[in-house]
């Protein structure tokens, strides 16, 4: 397999579990974009289904192959087939099954880089099995690389993955523009913005407890949650147990968050295991202030840009006012927009984290002595 040299010209392997929607997928897409936009070559292969971010990229020209793992032994042989008529330069694999399922192939196939991510915390109970099975997967890995300091740390406490092969490259993201007014909703009083999954480890019932005692103060408070996901009725049935299914409204799925983004005033976030959830990149993009619970990549990211307030796991009354101090203070709540903004394009571009995974590609022994050429 020749590497492409070239203009230092790629054919890049991304390999995902599905194109859903989500935080590890919108960053596929987004670095496929800039990708090609730079000249490479980008291709996104899926363990399972496609998706609809992943028809969305079809859409766009890209190739989206999919459905290539059923089970093990199928996944390592589909995926050594198409490495080897591909002839990728790399194979960037993000989190554990795709990396379980095409690392070997990869190496196998003769694939000069081969990086995998994690984009996000090993969480208790940590998954014996997969976990094993990705140490042996790194194993033909060049790079393993956390988005975070918390997720790189992560790896090198629960993994006997050599310490020289993990790094850390911030997570990045597109910025959002800010919509038009005519396309943003329609909002009454203070509004905070909750995007990502509906699902347990995001410790909704922390953020709507919290937000019905901040309610209680400041009636005019509002609470937007985009998303969806397992948790959506019963947090829904809890909403109306505590009296504030009139000021929560659940906008289920969306593809373009930014008039959401673009309306609300602060971000929120509870979860009890995070890496660095796009959303939050997103909210900081536009200026938002951001209320996070203390842990992962997203309590590092907003204490790191001094851009909002990290809070406890286990208490509503500590959430409850943090909102009412950004609500209340707009002093303070300005100097975090300002902040937010200003960590974002200094630090968490999309553009950054791309440049930093070409370095890593291309920094390999095999890539090496494929640009040298033939002596």
């Amino acid at each position: 397999m020749l590497l492409n040299i070239q203009a230092s010209l790629m054919k890049i392997a991304h390999v995902v579990d599905s194109m859903d929607v989500g935080g590890a997928e919108t960053i596929v897409s987004q670095m496929c974009r800039l990708q090609r936009d730079q000249g490479h070559d980008p291709r996104v292969y899926a363990v399972a289904n496609l998706g609809a971010l992943g028809e969305q990229m079809r859409q766009e020209g890209f190739v989206v192959q999919t459905h290539l793992g059923r089970s093990l032994p199928d996944g390592i042989r589909n995926f050594f087939r198409t490495f080897k008529e591909a002839q990728p330069d790399v194979v960037h694999l993000h989190n554990p099954t795709p990396t379980i399922y095409a690392a070997t192939a990869a190496r196998m196939a003769g694939v000069p880089s081969i990086v995998s991510t994690r984009h996000s915390l090993v969480g208790k109970p940590r998954r014996l099995a997969v976990e094993l099975k990705y140490a042996v997967a790194a194993g033909c890995c060049d790079w393993i690389v956390g988005i975070c300091d918390a997720t790189a740390d992560n790896l090198k406490d629960i993994h006997s993955i050599p310490a020289r092969k993990i790094v850390r490259v911030y997570n990045g993201a597109a910025p959002l523009r800010r919509a038009a007014n005519e396309r943003q909703p329609q909002k009454n009083g203070f509004t905070l913005i909750y995007v990502g999954r509906l699902e347990p480890v995001k410790n909704h019932s922390l953020l709507l407890r919290a937000f019905a005692v901040a309610h209680s103060s400041m009636p005019d408070l509002r609470l937007w949650m985009v998303g969806d996901g397992s948790e959506r009725k019963r947090l829904e049935t809890l909403a109306a147990e505590l009296g504030i299914s009139a000021q929560v409204t659940f906008w289920g799925q969306q593809l373009d968050v930014a008039p959401f983004f673009s309306a609300a005033d602060a971000f929120i976030m509870s979860s009890q295991s995070e890496g660095l959830p796009m959303s939050l990149l997103q909210a900081l993009s536009l200026g938002l202030p951001a209320i996070v619970t203390g842990v992962g990549g997203m309590a590092e990211v907003v204490r790191l840009a001094k851009a909002g307030v990290t809070v406890s796991l286990t208490d509503p009354a500590e959430m409850a006012a943090a909102i009412l101090r950004l609500a209340r203070l707009d002093a303070e709540r300005q100097q975090f927009s300002t902040n937010a903004e200003d960590a974002f394009h200094s630090r968490f571009t999309l553009q950054t984290m791309v440049d930093a995974y070409m370095d890593l590609y291309r920094n390999t022994s095999r890539t090496r002595s494929a640009a040298k050429g033939p002596p």
